[in-house]
């Protein structure tokens, strides 16, 4: 889906982090499987037999604003990534490589122009010397696009669910353990902080994700939202919202818990206080793309699962 810079690097709430792939990947698949009839993807929906119905729009409706609002959306918010439309996909493109590049939606008729496609995107990014990110959500077409995606040399990573809210069914009351306090993220030392969780918690350098958050403060400070939790002096927790323009979603990114403290509430306070900036800035959803530690959370909290997303992945061939 496209996302702010801080989205593009760290893509979910509250998910474990891995380490970026260095691996060959095979730029494209054997030349027989492309045309080829495969197997449909084996992803299950996670939209219950009932419809689901959030004020008042049931699901179909509801991913059809989510597709044009969010994963559709090549509007120029500030830094970061350009997205742009070619054809029947959108991509966000990272300026230098600096960020996040990939496929946020895609409308493809039939296995030929979905081959097509993929090799287009592949020789694409190719020729910018990019790996990237194909997001794969469940109710992409054909059916069989996970296959063909494998087939041109992706590689699938963990699968998240895209959960959903209307903003005023999400509890806005911030409960936190005693000696736990909330400060707004504003300041570059703040933005410290931010790493030093994310370093601890997703186990990884984050120094390019530091320069995305500073770039964003610095240029677009309206569509983002920083938040930690401090147990005295020590950052125990952070997350954050994106606010993007003209839309009627609020997306809620990169939370993280330090193990010490999780199990005492402080993430669902964070999902707190995030929901409710967005009610004060008139946004009517939030979406999450979870992982499964963080969805039995948030359905407590009032979300439902909208879709299943998968990403998959694509890098540079290494030296002969």
């Amino acid at each position: 889906m496209p996302r702010s810079p801080i989205q593009r690097h760290l893509r979910s709430d509250a998910r474990r982090g891995r380490p970026p792939g260095d691996g060959y990947l095979p730029s494209l698949g054997a030349p027989e499987s492309r045309g080829a009839t495969m197997t449909p993807c084996p992803q299950t929906s996670c939209v219950p037999e009932s419809v689901m119905v959030i004020c008042g729009v049931d699901d179909a409706g509801l991913r059809a604003a989510f597709d044009e609002q969010v994963r559709r959306r090549t509007r120029d918010d500030g830094p970061g990534p350009c997205a742009e439309a070619d054809g029947a996909v959108v991509r966000l493109v990272a300026p230098g490589g600096h960020g996040w590049s990939g496929i946020t939606w895609s409308d493809l008729a039939g296995p030929a122009g979905a081959d097509a496609a993929i090799a287009a995107q592949v020789r694409y990014f190719g020729a910018l010397g990019l790996p990237f990110e194909w997001k794969l959500y469940d109710y992409d077409q054909p059916s069989d696009l996970c296959a063909r995606l494998t087939a041109a040399g992706f590689l699938p990573d963990e699968d998240e669910a895209v959960m959903v809210a209307e903003v005023s069914d999400v509890p806005a009351d911030v409960t936190l353990p005693e000696g736990v306090t909330l400060r707004e993220v504003t300041t570059e030392a703040d933005v410290g902080l931010v790493i030093q969780v994310h370093e601890q918690v997703f186990g990884r350098d984050e120094s390019r994700l530091r320069q995305d958050l500073l770039a964003q403060l610095r240029e677009a400070p309206q569509s983002v939202a920083m938040v930690l939790a401090m147990a005295g002096d020590e950052p125990v927790c952070s997350a954050r919202a994106d606010f993007p323009p003209g839309s009627e979603f609020a997306g809620l990114w990169g939370g993280g818990t330090l193990p010490a403290w999780r199990g005492r509430g402080i993430y669902r306070a964070l999902v707190a206080y995030r929901a409710g900036l967005a009610a004060r800035r008139g946004y009517r959803y939030l979406t999450v793309d979870a992982s499964a530690d963080s969805e039995p959370i948030l359905r407590r909290l009032g979300f439902r699962c909208l879709a299943r997303t998968t990403p998959y992945q694509w890098a540079l061939a290494g030296p002969a």
